[in-house]
């Protein structure tokens, strides 16, 4: 009778996961659907005021999304019940199937592992946070609104997603299959629930699909291929059930939809989003000939703004 109820059981972890990841999708496209209720109404023009810098409300923002994200499973409704049902059904059976699914690959193949170990080193946080810092200097360097967009919007989702997979992580208290006899149970002793590398890879995949994959499917296709590696390299390299890799999967696609949706600034996309805001970088010299006709000389004249 042990073993049935232990099914059971993981059945029903698995609906009020699935009811935390689909509150945050739905919240997510309703951040990116105008509601089509409202009716203009013409009103005096207010003084504009400034709108305050990604940079300035870094950390406000990721207060304002984690509050979003764990009253979310409140906000739900009967649009989210399209996702509700599949990924209920899909997160159940991998599950109640983790264990043979786990015990499946051995510790024997030390190609597959190595190979896994590497792909998976991609979604690390160093990985990723390198990236999101790599776009933001970049588009700082060169004024790029969209580059410096990508990298902050990146980090922020990488931020959300490390908050919530840890307090994930403690409270469901899952070892990794390698541990335990590979008996995939909660509430036991570990770290395994949900997969780390695989919330943090989409998190920042889905941020710059959005980003720069609305007119470029392999934009698109490039981004959810190597996060859809970095997750499955955690299955086959033994660090985590393939339940993990899931809830990881949808958490991060999910906080990366909310964040781009939440913040992304709309006047990018008027002039496709290769805006410059100065003149030239401070972190650029600028370099200039300079003649004179009466000295009859030439010169170069250099200057380094900070």
């Amino acid at each position: 009778m042990r073993k049935p109820l232990k099914i059971a059981e993981s059945a029903r972890r698995a609906t009020l996961l699935c009811a935390i990841i689909l509150s945050v999708f739905g919240y997510a496209q309703a951040q990116s659907t105008p509601s089509g209720n409202v009716q203009p109404v013409a009103t005096p023009s207010p003084t504009p005021k400034i709108k305050p810098s990604l940079e300035h409300e870094f950390f406000a923002n990721i207060l304002r999304d984690q509050r979003a994200i764990w009253t979310s499973p409140f906000h739900m409704g009967r649009e989210d019940m399209k996702w509700f049902v599949p990924l209920t059904l899909a997160t159940g059976t991998l599950l109640t199937t983790d264990i043979r699914t786990g015990r499946a690959l051995d510790d024997n193949n030390r190609t597959r592992l190595r190979i896994s170990r590497d792909i998976s080193w991609g979604g690390s946080f160093y990985s990723t946070g390198g990236i999101a810092a790599g776009f933001y200097l970049v588009g700082r360097a060169t004024h790029n609104s969209r580059a410096r967009e990508t990298g902050l919007l990146g980090m922020e989702a990488l931020i959300d997603s490390s908050i919530v997979v840890e307090v994930l992580k403690a409270a469901t208290q899952r070892p990794r299959p390698r541990f335990d006899n590979g008996s995939g149970e909660f509430f036991v002793s570990g770290k395994s629930f949900p997969s780390g590398h695989a919330i943090s890879a989409w998190s920042l995949a889905t941020v710059i699909a959005h980003e720069y994959g609305r007119h470029r499917p392999a934009v698109q296709i490039a981004a959810y291929g190597l996060a859809t590696a970095v997750a499955i390299s955690r299955y086959t390299g033994r660090n985590h059930f393939l339940g993990d890799v899931l809830v990881g999967s949808a958490l991060g696609y999910g906080i990366g939809r909310y964040v781009y949706f939440k913040h992304h600034d709309t006047s990018l996309d008027a002039d496709g989003g290769n805006s410059r805001t100065g003149a030239h970088s401070k972190l650029i010299p600028l370099i200039a000939p300079q003649f004179s006709r009466a000295e009859r000389t030439y010169a170069i004249a250099l200057r380094w703004d900070f």
